[in-house]
């Protein structure tokens, strides 16, 4: 089968034989900042444009593991630390978003607690990958919204 006839085909199914595209070495991608700075329990805050604009984003450092999100409320869409990069409540248990009191999984990003139309919804992640000291954001096609 010809290229000009693998591409017609996959038009015609798009999901058959559809294979998630994972960031390779040679893909761009963003440098947050190194691992070191970001301790245990705690946050660092970063840009990274996501459908052509500059969102503000987070990474956390949760038992040893790097976890990113988009700074953003699942209940409404609206920053989730209003006092400057303090994003861990009852210590260091859980997210919080500090306007709505909803409460987040640190390592998955799921609403547990909080208002009506918040709980079961994600937070939504941004990949990582440490390499060498140095966390990276991979880029993503996210769709911001609020379903």
């Amino acid at each position: 089968m010809s290229d000009k006839s693998r591409r017609r085909a996959a038009l015609a199914n798009p999901h058959r034989d559809q294979v998630r595209a994972t960031p390779t070495a040679e893909s761009i991608r963003y440098r947050v900042g190194l691992a070191a700075e970001v301790k245990p329990g705690h946050s660092m805050k970063f840009l990274m444009p996501i459908r052509g604009a500059d969102e503000e984003c987070f990474v956390i450092n949760y038992h040893g593991h790097f976890h990113a999100y988009v700074n953003q409320c699942r209940h409404i869409p609206m920053a989730m630390d209003w006092v400057d990069n303090q994003f861990f409540a009852e210590r260091g248990r859980y997210l919080m978003c500090q306007t709505h009191n909803a409460y987040y999984q640190p390592d998955t990003g799921e609403c547990i607690s909080g208002p009506r139309g918040a709980c079961g919804k994600f937070l939504y992640r941004i990949e990582l990958s440490v390499e060498d000291g140095v966390i990276y954001a991979n880029p993503m096609d996210y769709e911001l919204d609020d379903e």
